[in-house]
């Protein structure tokens, strides 16, 4: 490289190439012998660098290339380029975005919270990656053979001693304490997440509890609202009472002359008419609105209940001194209607647990009763029926005369009760309600029911009897005895009627049980019957055979009917079909039953309410004797119960009501 004319005192270079003796190395040397020949010249002690050729070729080469537009616009270009935009040109946006996320502050390394974890995040990868093991083929595949296959291929052979078997057993060994260890890391994984749940499920338990409360306090302020809306209405129809009675006057009152007398004054007879004669007449103007009676069921439903867990109770209730004979309500926190061999029947405001009043006009204990809406049918031992108008209650649930007149408003406040003591309502109360009595049967009234104009009742007296709401008469009576004695007449095999032809139970009710809907009737009977009528005709359409015992209580919709006996059975019957769909038993007699959209509840000589959940299939129990229990209390036997979308109503032996969800 140097020119041979002039003294060069650089090493030799020449020597080195006698010295390489590997082959993977003489590229690198070559490369190494070429800088520092390079160097030795550029660096080397020159007297005279601008007259050494090679200076001279290096500066030459270097201005053919500083000619180039090319390289001038990248030199323009750098210089007017800082050092962080000349690097981040190097790099692709992925890059940068990559560098970008995955860079931390010194300050978040220095405050890394503590971690209760023994390991670390890469050792959790580890042992939650998939272990690959490699085939002949040189292929990786995930491991799944099974322990007890990979001891049948893998038996374990005699050591013989030999270094070679030594070296595999350690090796063998050395993987399974990593197995083990790999397991102790999942385990401990595991494990943290189970705890990292339960905190979120406990913190979700305290989030859920927060909106109940919310919710709870939102029901509240409904109810004041809808209170206020009551009011309201009140005001308006006064209004509207004392403008139309203004403009009737205005418009009988006789108009004045311009001399400011009355036209009438001169007529002849003036003086022999009575005042009241100038009074406007019935006849002659518009007959005086009568006030529209006033609903106290809320507008609004309420639905706190349906986030309650199911089983736990709303409410508990001291309704009666004596046993519970009859119960039911209209709707969820609305009015509830009880009855007990004490010979009274109370109305109760689910809502606010209060009772509002006492329904006087039996002469004797209530033995059946149902609450539509607003209107109360309830049938009694002393073969009456009585209808009532709960909306003409003066009660007002916030505390203020609701119904009645402002100079009765002393008797008419609702009753308080702040310190959870029984208080008895006002005697008056309820003393609007009263419509109309209905007398026909001869003997006392165990089932009715009524739906629309049409009311259906069954006594003692073996009868069943079809009301006209509307004109409050009887207009038809069906005989049980005689529907059975035709169906014995008309049954050709005797046999078979032998088994349904039984002598009724005389300690429980013929009529057990009954539901109307428009022209069908169902009847349940002591003698297990249960009896399809056709009110049309008068006839039994069909029977349903299969009970031994007494039918208590029965309910249907439009594809299945309930019943419940005796004979501690309950039978799902199929309407379209007549036979049984389902049918289990318990171990006491069935004295009440009701079913909604998912679940059949029964009062069945227990202490608490035996639930089946149609929708999961299975059965469970609700009520006292579950809550108490741990208490050491012994709740009294469930005689009757209802419900109405999971809100449930249960009554006992004890005269106490309780409420729950189910």
């Amino acid at each position: 490289m140097a020119d041979p004319g002039q003294k060069d005192d650089s090493p030799d270079l020449s020597s080195f190439d006698d010295d390489v003796s590997v082959i993977s190395t003489r590229g690198v040397e070559a490369f190494g012998r070429k800088v520092t020949s390079t160097a030795s010249h550029l660096i080397g002690t020159i007297a005279d660098p601008t007259s050494h050729p090679h200076y001279t070729r290096a500066m030459t080469e270097v201005s053919r290339q500083l000619t180039k537009p090319s390289l001038q616009r990248t030199m323009f270009s750098m210089a007017r380029t800082t050092p962080t935009d000349l690097v981040r040109s190097r790099l692709s946006t992925t890059e940068i975005h990559s560098r970008a996320l995955a860079y931390v502050p010194d300050e978040l390394l220095k405050n890394i919270p503590e971690d209760e974890n023994s390991y670390s995040l890469f050792q959790g990868f580890k042992a939650s990656f998939p272990e690959f093991t490699e085939d002949k083929k040189g292929k990786k595949h995930r491991r799944r053979v099974s322990r007890g296959r990979r001891l049948l291929e893998e038996r374990p052979t005699t050591p013989d001693g030999t270094p070679e078997s030594v070296h595999k057993i350690k090796k063998e060994k050395s993987t399974m304490m990593h197995q083990l260890e790999m397991l102790s890391i999942r385990k401990n994984m595991a494990s943290a997440e189970i705890k990292e749940i339960d905190a979120k499920l406990e913190n979700l338990v305290g989030m859920r509890k927060i909106i109940l409360e919310r919710l709870a306090d939102l029901e509240k302020d409904e109810a004041l609202l809808e209170h206020d809306i009551v009011e309201v209405e009140t005001r308006l129809e006064e209004a509207q009472d004392m403008a139309a009675e203004a403009a009737s006057i205005a418009q009988h009152t006789p108009a004045r002359s311009e001399d400011g007398q009355n036209e009438d004054e001169n007529a002849p007879g003036f003086m022999s008419q009575s005042i009241y004669e100038k009074l406007p007449s019935v006849s002659s103007g518009s007959a005086p609105t009568k006030r529209k009676p006033r609903s106290i069921r809320r507008k609004s439903a309420p639905i706190l209940h349906e986030h309650f867990e199911p089983g736990s109770m709303i409410r508990s209730m001291r309704a009666h001194q004596d046993s519970i004979t009859t119960l039911d309500f209209d709707a969820p926190f609305g009015l509830m209607v009880s009855a007990a061999m004490d010979d009274s029947v109370r109305v109760w405001d689910l809502n606010a647990g209060r009772c509002i009043g006492l329904l006087d006009g039996h002469t004797a204990s209530v033995r059946a009763l149902q609450v539509e809406d607003n209107f109360l049918a309830t049938g009694s031992m002393d073969a009456t029926i009585r209808l009532w108008d709960l909306s003409k209650a003066h009660y007002d649930p916030q505390g203020s005369s609701f119904g009645k007149e402002e100079d009765d408003d002393e008797d008419a406040l609702a009753f308080e009760n702040p310190s959870d003591l029984p208080v008895d309502p006002p005697a008056n109360s309820m003393a609007d309600c009263p419509l109309f009595t209905l007398q026909a049967h001869l003997d006392e009234i165990t089932a009715l029911h009524f739906r629309g104009n049409v009311l259906v009742s069954g006594s003692a007296d073996k009868t069943l009897r079809q009301w006209d709401l509307e004109k409050g008469r009887c207009v038809q009576t069906l005989d049980v005895m005689w529907a059975a004695a035709q169906a014995t007449a008309l049954s050709h095999d005797n046999d078979a009627w032998k088994q349904t032809n039984k002598a009724p139970d005389t300690s429980a009710d013929f009529v057990g049980a009954l539901q109307v809907f428009e022209s069908a009737l169902a009847c349940g009977t002591a003698d297990g019957m249960v009896r399809l009528w056709d009110l049309r005709s008068g006839q039994v359409h069909r029977s349903l055979v299969g009970h031994t015992g007494p039918v208590t209580c029965l309910q249907f919709d439009d594809v299945h009917l309930v019943t419940g006996s005796l004979d501690r059975s309950i039978r799902i019957w199929d309407l379209r079909t007549g036979s049984i769909y389902d049918a289990y038993a318990y171990d006491n007699p069935i004295t009440g039953m009701m079913f909604d959209q998912r679940r059949i509840v029964a009062a069945a000589g227990e202490d608490v309410v035996k639930v089946y959940d149609k929708v999961e299939g299975r059965h469970w129990d609700c009520g006292a004797g579950i809550t108490e229990a741990d208490e050491a209390k012994t709740p009294a036997i469930v005689e009757r119960v209802r419900i109405r979308d999971g809100y449930m109503v249960e009554g006992r032996r004890d005269g106490i009501v309780g409420v729950w969800t189910c």
